[in-house]
């Protein structure tokens, strides 16, 4: 059975836009089960964790950092035909005080784990879905600022420059998806089946053609 791994923040891992407590979407909504049901020949394993950055440490919420967790994820499953890597969204909160250009050295550091363990043909690195223009409103996420939303929308340039200069694939989920105008942060249902549909077009052209699709 060929294996694929999603590994992303909370758009991977299918929070519902506006829940708190948080919820997830279930496996027929949520992009990573969608793509389960379509691809019946493969296992996705799921490690979507809300908050997580690249290489940023969360003050209030321990482990969020990816680089810290990427290499165990990738050993402990071992090997893959394809590493999914969607991050970016979380290093836009205002207290990183990142640049657009800082994040993407941080999914650079991500990569450079995933290349020690695949070839940069079973790695796509996607770019997150915009920020919503009102997400630093209090009803929202404050943790957000109006920098953020302008920041977010730089990173489909920033990782593209990557991923050609890395050979590895590259999607853009804000040209398929966008968030919920409920929290402006988050997938709504369609956004998750729109953006499965455009990673299920990937990895039939360019990497899993052999497989049997439902």
């Amino acid at each position: 059975m060929k294996r694929i791994l999603a590994f992303g923040d909370s758009n991977t891992w299918g929070l519902i836009p506006g829940t708190k407590p948080f919820e997830r979407y279930s496996e027929d909504i949520r992009w990573t089960g969608l793509l389960q049901k379509k691809l019946p020949d493969a296992e996705i394993v799921e490690e979507g964790l809300c908050g997580r950055t690249t290489i940023f440490e969360d003050r209030l919420r321990p482990g969020r950092k990816g680089i810290d967790t990427l290499e165990e994820i990738l050993a402990d499953n071992h090997p893959l035909d394809l590493a999914i890597i969607m991050l970016g969204t979380n290093d836009c909160k205002s207290y990183y005080n990142a640049s657009p250009d800082l994040i993407g050295r941080g999914i650079e550091k991500c990569l450079d784990i995933a290349l020690d363990y695949l070839p940069p043909e079973k790695i796509l690195l996607i770019s997150p879905i915009h920020l919503g223009k009102d997400v630093w409103r209090d009803e929202k996420d404050p943790e957000f600022g109006k920098r953020s939303v302008r920041n977010s929308r730089e990173l489909k340039r920033i990782y593209s420059e990557i991923a050609s200069r890395r050979g590895v694939g590259f999607i853009a989920a804000s040209d398929h998806a966008s968030p919920s105008p409920v929290d402006d942060e988050h997938m709504d249902v369609i956004s998750h089946r729109k953006f499965a549909e455009a990673v299920l077009s990937y990895i039939r052209a360019e990497v899993l053609s052999p497989f049997r699709v439902a």
